[in-house]
């Protein structure tokens, strides 16, 4: 099969599912398909990868390969480490995929590839300097300058989930127990079983982060209030670090729409500086974002 550098397959390694897509030059969709992720089976993981790789390549041409993976490639060892989809950790998964599709293949975190997405053709496109920030099951983030993903030596770089909450109030210290070890990480409070744990905490009831901030009673209100106020902190700690450009909101919460009127509201308060012209956007390429950005990765 001849290779077509105007293709790009970008593949998103996800817990429950693996997608698969193709794009030409122009950003513009030529194939996508998505399979059920096998359970806690590595061998059979890296088949189902390889599987759609060849549909793409079948459908669209040859093309480079990325991979947004759960995890990163540890600069120690080569190896998974810190994936939640455990089968992963401790494989040498860019080879063994590399070997299966019979071409390099680029790897990235999954928040990596996010944040590339939109600073590639999505809400950053015009932008320097893309801090993509994940609110879902975690809060994970990443960082492009120039359209390129920032790295540093730890493949650390945005892991602002486990750093404390800024600025805590006394009923906020000392925070829920983190699986990372460690008490009051912000990801304790904004990710979404954060928001849901303190919604149930405040009312005995149980309801997801959309679901509780599209209810108007005095309870989930007060609830949302909190998590503002805690976002706008920890995003405040952000933009006093780094700066960016713009923040590129992606996670199943980045669909409360009260979070990119309230939130920039709240900045100036923690931020270092006389102005906070810092916009915070929904992302343009939705769930989209992670596999697309997984295509990119050879630009």
């Amino acid at each position: 099969m001849t290779a077509n550098r105007d293709i790009r397959i970008g593949v998103d390694l996800g817990g429950t599912k693996i997608e698969a897509i193709a794009l030409d030059r122009d950003g513009r969709e030529r194939f996508r398909k998505r399979v059920a992720t096998p359970q806690g089976d590595y061998a059979a993981t890296v088949r189902a990868i390889s599987d759609l790789v060849a549909a793409a390549q079948a459908a669209a041409g040859r093309g480079s390969i990325g991979v947004g993976i759960p995890g990163t490639i540890s600069p120690a060892t080569g190896l998974i480490k810190g994936a939640n989809s455990v089968c992963l950790i401790g494989q040498a998964l860019d080879k063994d995929l590399a070997q299966a599709v019979g071409q390099d293949v680029r790897l990235a975190n999954d928040a990596d590839c996010f944040a590339l997405s939109e600073a590639s053709d999505g809400a950053g496109a015009h932008d320097h300097i893309v801090f993509g920030a994940i609110l879902g099951t975690g809060c994970g983030s990443g960082l492009v300058v120039g359209r390129k993903i920032l790295r540093g030596p730890n493949a650390i770089t945005g892991e602002w989930g486990h750093n404390p909450l800024p600025w805590p109030a006394d009923d906020e210290r000392p925070g829920q127990l983190c699986y990372c070890g460690q008490r009051g990480c912000i990801e304790t409070f904004i990710s979404g079983p954060g928001l849901s744990a303190d919604f149930e905490r405040t009312t005995g009831e149980k309801a997801i982060g959309t679901d509780i901030a599209a209810r108007a009673d005095a309870p989930a209100v007060a609830v949302m209030d909190r998590y503002i106020h805690r976002l706008a902190r920890s995003l405040a700690t952000v933009i006093n670090l780094i700066d960016p450009s713009v923040i590129v909101l992606g996670g199943g919460l980045s669909k409360i729409e009260r979070l990119y009127r309230d939130v920039p509201a709240l900045l100036p308060k923690f931020v270092f500086s006389d102005t906070v012209v810092t916009p915070i956007r929904p992302p343009r390429h939705g769930d989209s974002s992670g596999v697309r950005g997984a295509a990119w990765l050879w630009d």
